[in-house]
């Protein structure tokens, strides 16, 4: 239910079409959600007929009809309902990527450092695209800033890493055996 209470949300500050609403989400969000266009479209007809959204339809020039979407009161209390539950619930955070390290010990030290340099510098990138997010005032802002400490912690653990793997190969080789996992 995260993403209906996004869009709902946004829908709260603004009335907004659909292509609006998408491109906010991928321009402003898209470091903090995965929303995609279709599924965003598939979800707003989704609370379209649940009653959560009601839209009009305007033209503009010879452009084809659009759907400026609004909430609905229905839609209010919806909002009220997933943001609480949203709010009170905590959601433990799964990485794919942590898949890969159960299996590090597969690779040379050598490689696997090289990877984990190349992971490292994705989420330097990510932490680039959130600098470039202009400011936003009252709680959007505290969103992004959760994601920016998220990609801080996960930079300085990435980096810890390449450090202690570099250290057991180090002290594999003084030793002559192979290096293990740390």
């Amino acid at each position: 239910m995260e993403h209906e209470l996004l869009l709902l949300g946004l829908l709260r500050k603004q009335d907004m079409h659909g292509y609006q609403l998408a491109g906010f989400i991928e321009h402003y969000m898209s470091t903090c959600t995965d929303l995609k266009k279709p599924t965003a479209y598939f979800l707003l007809d989704k609370m379209t007929s649940a009653g959560w959204v009601g839209f009009d339809e305007t033209r503009e020039g010879k452009r084809p009809l659009r759907r400026v979407y609004h909430l609905t009161p229905e839609g209010e209390a919806a909002f009220q309902r997933l943001l609480r539950a949203n709010l009170a619930a905590y959601q433990p955070a799964t990485f794919s990527g942590d898949t890969g390290l159960a299996f590090l010990d597969a690779l040379s030290g050598v490689e696997a450092r090289a990877l984990l340099a190349q992971r490292r510098q994705e989420i330097e990138k990510l932490q680039e695209e959130l600098k470039k997010v202009p400011p936003h005032g009252g709680s959007l802002s505290w969103m992004i800033e959760h994601q920016q400490r998220h990609l801080s912690a996960e930079a300085d653990w990435v980096d810890e890493l390449i450090v202690r793997l570099a250290a057991a190969e180090k002290q594999a080789l003084a030793s002559g055996t192979q290096p293990k996992p740390t």
